[in-house]
C-alpha cells in the first residue's frame, strides 16, 4: 500500500485542505526525504517528510500508511515527530517576533500613526 505525498500531508493532518497541501508540495514546501518531490510522488513506509513553515524545517518519520483523514488523536499511530529541538525554537522566535512587531487585530497602521512616524522620522536627524 502507498499514499500520494500531498494526499498523505493532508490525511496525518500537516495541511488544513488537499489543494493547500498540494501547494505546498509544488513550491518546494515540502521535501520527502530531503528531496524536492511533486505532489503525486508516493510515501513509504520510513520515509521522511521535511515541512518549511517560515525560518524552520520540521521533519516527520512515516511510520504507517493510510488512505483517509484520522482525527487529530489519531496521528501518532501514522507519524513521528523528529523535528530538532533548535528549528522548534528558531520557530517559536518567529512568531514571538512577528507577535511583537504589531499586536494581533491591529491591522496597518492608521492615518494618524504615519504622520506621528513621518514626523518622528523628521525630527531623527
Amino acid at each position: 500500500m502507498s499514499c500520494r505525498l500531498d494526499k498523505f500531508i493532508w490525511c496525518v493532518r500537516l495541511a488544513k485542505t488537499r489543494s493547500k497541501a498540494t501547494e505546498a508540495v509544488s513550491k518546494g514546501k515540502v521535501r520527502l526525504n530531503e528531496l524536492q518531490a511533486k505532489p503525486a510522488k508516493e510515501v513509504k513506509l520510513g520515509d521522511e517528510i521535511q515541512i518549511i513553515r517560515h525560518t524552520a524545517v520540521f521533519s516527520y518519520r512515516v511510520i504507517q500508511l493510510l488512505n483517509n483523514r484520522v482525527g487529530a488523536k489519531l496521528v501518532a499511530d501514522y507519524i513521528i515527530d523528529v523535528t530538532p529541538e533548535s528549528e522548534i525554537e528558531k520557530y517559536k522566535l518567529h512568531q514571538l517576533s512577528q507577535s511583537a512587531y504589531r499586536t494581533h487585530g491591529t491591522g496597518k497602521p492608521s492615518k494618524k500613526d504615519r504622520r506621528d512616524l513621518d514626523d518622528f522620522m523628521e525630527n531623527w536627524e
